[in-house]
């Protein structure tokens, strides 16, 4: 870094994106490697985030990764495991006996679906294979909303989804998503499943997104609803408490969870 002159903004962030690669950086360090002020390095932090490249985080900040390649779902169900049983668990509690449910694909719904044996009587609308698979010898209701089969994600997708979507009205929607940004809400790298969830938000009286706290900040191709769409997030503990307050101003209510175990169901 060259000392002698004063940065210009544009070096600053090119250097500050650099240094986010290797992970959080605190607000602090920046300042320290940059040799500027602490309030410079906020205002080249917002000036990151308002270009979707960093998301501010308690006294610090992380690098917006784009997720080009999304994992076969085999392998994303490996992710992160015990953070997923245990938003899975506390997923279970938001649903009632009886409830009209919609489930989405993804591993992480997968994990509720494995425990929709404790609740009795429920009308689980899904796209989701792997959870028709799951509840199919169940005592529940299952409906399967038709579209086009998506073998990366094992679901039905795509604007076929939409007329039988189009003829239901669901009481609680349970999504998972591949990318998540404050601004945005959800994303997923194939837009027949970002159609899809879209159309399933505008169905559903209550929306919950589960996802673990790796998705945040971290958009990805197509972006489905709105932020606002969203009523609850079901998260484990490592999400940032700036992430947590900046949500719940938009009156999304955050539930998270500690790591108890690495088993997976």
């Amino acid at each position: 870094m060259n000392k002698e002159r004063k940065l210009l903004s544009a070096e600053r962030e090119r250097l500050i994106l650099q240094a986010l690669a290797d992970g959080v950086q605190t607000i602090t360090e920046l300042s320290d490697s940059l040799h500027v002020s602490e309030a410079t390095v906020r205002r080249d932090l917002q000036s990151l985030e308002d270009q979707g490249k960093a998301q501010r985080v308690h006294g610090g900040a992380i690098q917006v990764r784009f997720p080009k390649i999304e994992p076969v779902f085999n392998e994303k169900a490996s992710f992160h495991a015990a953070e997923k049983k245990g938003i899975a668990e506390l997923a279970l509690e938001l649903i009632d006996d009886n409830d009209v449910i919609y489930l989405d694909g993804g591993s992480t719904i997968q994990a509720l679906a494995y425990r929709l044996g404790a609740r009795k009587n429920l009308t689980v609308v899904t796209n989701s294979m792997k959870a028709a698979a799951e509840l199919m010898e169940t005592g529940h209701r299952l409906i399967l909303i038709g579209g086009e089969f998506r073998a990366l994600s094992q679901t039905l997708v795509g604007p076929m989804t939409a007329k039988i979507l189009e003829s239901l009205h669901i009481g609680k929607a349970f999504l998972g998503t591949i990318g998540f940004t404050v601004e945005q809400g959800i994303s997923t790298t194939d837009p027949n499943e970002a159609f899809t969830k879209e159309m399933v938000m505008k169905r559903a009286e209550k929306v919950i997104l589960l996802m673990d706290s790796s998705k945040i900040g971290n958009p990805s191709l197509a972006v489905s609803g709105h932020i606002e769409d969203i009523d609850i997030i079901v998260t484990d503990n490592n999400i940032p408490d700036a992430v947590v307050r900046q949500l719940k101003k938009k009156n999304i209510n955050v539930i998270g969870k500690s790591k108890q175990t690495k088993e997976q169901p």
